[in-house]
């Protein structure tokens, strides 16, 4: 878990909702809206898989 915690890119794709979510409680709830919510989750599942596979790449240098 901490290696979650730590990865700066998880970070900064989890910070970045705070954006989607001020645009959702005082922005227009148009087709946009959909988009931001589909491209911050897409940036939070790329960030969580670059972190599995280097944990997997450093598990097969030992």
């Amino acid at each position: 878990m901490r290696k979650f915690i730590f990865n700066t890119s998880v970070l900064s794709s989890l910070f970045g909702a705070v954006g989607v979510v001020q645009a959702t409680r005082k922005g227009p709830r148009d087709w946009r809206l959909i988009l931001m919510w589909v491209s911050w989750a897409c940036s939070v599942a790329i960030a969580v898989g670059t972190v599995v596979e280097e944990s997997k790449s450093k598990e097969l240098e030992w």
